[in-house]
């Protein structure tokens, strides 16, 4: 996968970490760029949202309609069957990213990764895998599709992951959300869960719960 493009927003003159978001399914990156201000992070906090695109590919599991896109599902049963070499690539291609913001003078602690649905089984990959330590993981709607076969690296034994799912969610049920935290605990990270009484998407309570993470994450605050 060739370098992603993006969009950009910054919270403040001069940003000192980093939130790499990834959209879903048939999304882009325009389709979370709305939450930053919903966020109502601390002005002192100043953070680099980054939002990729997907690359538009065939989508097995949609007849083959091209559309933007993460990596090929080629089955919707309760174990989702995906191209583990497409969604290795996209992973990739976030830590490229990183390293972008690694340039940039971003300590790697003050980089977070954040995904939803599809974006969130990249999130998985890309943080997990990556050669040194991340600021933390958001997964929401979404399932670790590399959980059997993924090379988790040192530097992020410890990485803080919040989980978060919708008890309603028809398009990737609960159930695979706790089975992602089950697999996590089993390599010995402390995953966060939290459910809510809505489908597939965010509502104002999960907003909530983010904002509290990344000010953990990103500004130490122990409250949050």
């Amino acid at each position: 996968m060739n370098s992603l493009p993006f969009i950009t927003r910054d919270t403040g003159p001069r940003p000192d970490a980093s939130i790499i978001w990834l959209h879903g399914l048939g999304a882009d990156g325009h389709d979370f760029v709305p939450i930053v201000p919903e966020l109502r992070l601390p002005p002192a906090l100043q953070i680099r949202f980054i939002f990729p695109h997907a690359p538009a590919i065939p989508v097995t599991v949609n007849g083959g309609l091209v559309m933007p896109a993460w990596y090929d599902i080629l089955s919707m049963q309760i174990e989702r069957k995906v191209d583990e070499v497409q969604l290795g690539a996209a992973a990739a291609a976030v830590q490229e990213l990183i390293g972008q913001e690694l340039a940039r003078g971003v300590d790697s602690r003050r980089i977070l990764l954040a995904g939803f649905s599809q974006g969130g089984a990249v999130a998985y990959q890309a943080a997990l895998s990556f050669d040194r330590p991340l600021a933390g993981l958001i997964a929401m709607s979404t399932y670790f599709a590399t959980a059997d076969s993924i090379d988790l690296h040192e530097s992020n034994r410890q990485l803080p992951v919040q989980v978060l799912h919708g008890s309603r969610d028809p398009v990737v049920p609960e159930q695979l959300g706790l089975q992602a935290c089950h697999r996590l605990e089993q390599f010995g990270l402390l995953p966060e869960y939290h459910s809510y009484p809505m489908e597939h998407g965010l509502c104002p309570a999960e907003i909530a719960d983010i904002s509290r993470f990344i000010r953990r994450c990103l500004a130490g605050d122990p409250s949050s």
